[in-house]
Order: structure tokens, then sequence, then C-alpha cells
């Protein structure tokens, strides 16, 4: 029998691979431990208990307090519990500054609310993703204004100066919030020290299961629920809880803070190397995003003219998983928002290729990768319409 092939999944911006202590301690939640945290026997405490330990672990991984975590089923949920339900304390009033190259988490939602009335600014970037420090600078920010900024871009890996700019916000009385979704578990985060008032975090990107998340809630930050119904997480998260989830949550998160350093210093190692082949290996290709202000897992390369959607079926024909920014949309290829906003040209645009690392690629696999990329990328160069018509 032909050997199976050994997937090589560069894809961990997507989604992460469930870590194997994770499912372990995840198991005994979905077989003999299924109490009801809410319930006031002792089958039912036993669990509860599990649910706070987890709080912890999560709050320990940001500096936060435990009573500061609410959990939730995923990123997006965080996002949108921070947004909505601060407008719907602020009422018609609100005012919402973002970015425009955030997670269409935090993007569609905005837009949502500006139709519902509500006031929305959007600030832009440079060609490297970095913010405008000097539109931001001039945005009116009140005390009825979310500000809301991804901590590490999902595409390009680009990490915004968070601290400043949320002390920034701080002293003109708005209010802070950061989807770090892709941050949390890759890079040390601290908010003790950083002033941000809402933070949104997802399992599946450090490693636990899908269909749980967290938001961290300051102290004193008034924000209405977006579901609700009992008085489970302090009344503001109704619904009994996914234990399983939440105790898979809590590990991993202990996991990355006890082993980030030695883990990114590895990854980057990985990363440098795989971006330095593609740079010099591949013609016309070129890094997108802030060349050091990124997350150690994450790099993003353009080769210009040729479609990233037919780079990917090629990989995937070699069994490497990794993804595009660009999206087939009405049959026809258009670039992804944030290369849009980042003044990407269209030639590099829509051919843009994310490969995402985690503690789980080898050395091995970035060497096949790297062999793999240049007999593609010459094929299809040779093949696309937009290379002969620049010849022409």
């Amino acid at each position: 029998m032909p050997t199976k092939r050994k997937e090589i999944y560069l894809d961990n911006n997507a989604t992460t691979a469930l870590a194997p202590e994770v499912l372990e301690a995840m198991l005994p939640f979905l077989k003999d431990r299924y109490g009801n945290p809410s319930s006031i026997h002792r089958f039912g405490g036993m669990m509860k208990k599990h649910v706070e330990r987890a709080r912890e672990q999560v709050a320990a991984l940001l500096n936060a307090s435990p009573e500061e975590i609410v959990f939730t089923g995923c990123g997006s949920e965080s996002d949108n519990m921070a947004l909505k339900g601060f407008c719907a304390v602020h009422g018609s009033g609100s005012r919402i500054i973002t970015s425009t190259v955030e997670h269409p988490a935090v993007r569609t939602t905005s837009r949502h609310l500006k139709e519902k009335g509500m006031g929305l600014t959007e600030i832009g970037v440079g060609s490297d993703g970095m913010l405008s420090k000097e539109e931001f600078e001039n945005a009116v920010i009140g005390n009825n204004t979310i500000v809301s900024f991804m901590w590490a871009n999902n595409e390009t890996g680009v990490i915004f100066p968070i601290h400043e700019l949320a002390e920034f916000v701080k002293e003109r009385g708005g209010t802070f919030h950061t989807d770090a979704v892709q941050a949390a578990g890759k890079m040390p985060i601290d908010l003790k020290k950083t002033p941000v008032d809402l933070l949104a975090l997802s399992g599946h990107k450090l490693h636990a299961p899908k269909g749980v998340g967290a938001l961290f809630i300051r102290k004193g930050t008034a924000i209405e629920p977006l579901i609700h119904g009992g008085h489970q997480e302090h009344g503001l998260r109704a619904g009994t809880e996914n234990i399983a989830s939440i105790v898979g949550l809590g590990v991993a998160c202990e996991y990355a803070r006890k082993h980030m350093d030695e883990e990114n210093k590895r990854i980057k190692k990985l990363r440098d190397k795989l971006e330095e082949a593609l740079l010099r290996t591949c013609p016309a290709a070129k890094l997108n995003g802030h060349k050091t202000a990124r997350l150690p897992t994450t790099t993003n390369v353009s080769f210009e003219s040729i479609e990233g959607e037919a780079i990917l079926l090629h990989l995937d024909e070699r069994g490497i998983a990794a993804s595009s920014g660009s999206a087939c949309t009405t049959g026809s290829l258009e670039p992804s928002h944030v290369m849009l906003a980042m003044g990407i040209p269209y030639t590099f645009a829509h051919s843009s290729i994310r490969f995402s690392l985690s503690r789980y690629t080898t050395d091995n696999e970035i060497n096949a990768v790297i062999a793999a990329m240049p007999p593609i990328i010459k094929k299809l160069r040779s093949l696309s319409p937009f290379v002969e018509n620049e010849k022409k």
C-alpha cells in the first residue's frame, strides 16, 4: 500500500491543532464529569471549580484578574459583545473608531452599528500595514467613543502599538477595545500595565478547541450583555458553560504563558528562514507588512502577476496548506481589504500568500516548502496572462 502523505500545515492563523495536553484535560468533561456548574449539589459544584480554575489560567496569560474574564463562544462573539455592548450602554450618541484592516468580526460589526445610527471612523494604514498616526491623533475621542484596534493583524502579522494607542484613548476619556485573537499566546500581554478596557481572544488560535473564547472586561467598564438569560458569567453571558472547552482553553493559556519565549525564538527562526528563501529564489516576490513589528509566526509574501488561489492549489497538491489574501467573490478574484488598505499594487495584492507557523512546525517542513515554491512560481508565471501583457 502507498505511504500516507504527511500534510504540512502552515495556516495556523486560520486555526491551530488541538494540543495533546489540552485534549487530555478535556476528555473527562466529555465523559464522566458532565454536571452543570450552576447546580447546587456537589456534582455541579465540582464543575464550577474547574471553570474558575480555567478563568484563573486565562487571566494569568493576560496578567488580569480572574473576575475580569468572561467566557464566550469565540473571538467574533467577544468582539460583538464589546462593540454592541458599549453602544447599548451609550445609545445613539456612540462613536466607533477602528482601522481599515480589522478582522470582519470588528469591521462588519462596526459597519452594522453605523447602519443603526452610531458614528464610525476608520483609520487608514501605511504601505507597511502600520496605523496612520496623524489620522488617529486627529480623530475626535470622548467618553461616548469606543476605539477598536486589533493587536496583531491576521493576514500580515503586523503588530499595532496597543499600549501607546490605549494610553492616548484613555487620556481623552474613551474606551479601548482590542481584538487580540492573533496576539494572545504568541506575544506578551500585560493588562496591569496596558490600559485596555476590553480584549477579545479565541481558543482555536492557540491550540485550544474551536467554539470557545473569552472577553476581558476591565472592572468598571460598562457593557450590556449580548446574550440574555441565566446568571452565568457574572450575568454577562447567559447559557450553560461549555465546560470541556473552557477547561481546554485554560490549559492552552497556561502552556502558552510558560513556553512563549522559547517557542517564539524557535518559530521566528523558521519563519525568517522561509521568508528569506522565498524572497531570494522566487522572482518578483515582495514581503507584505512591517519588516520587524510582526508576529513571529506570520509571513505574507506576494508573487507579482500570479493568482494567489493558483499557488494555493499547487501547494495543496503537494500536501502543503497555506492561505491567500484574495477571496473569490462573484466569480472574480479580488484582493483582500487588508492588501487594498495598505495600497499594495493590484498585481501584487491578488497574489499574496500567508504562511503561518505554530509550535508544531518543523525545520523539515519549512525545507519542503522552500523546495516546492520556486518551481510552482516558475510554472505559474509562464502561464500567467498578466506576465504576457507585461512583456508586450
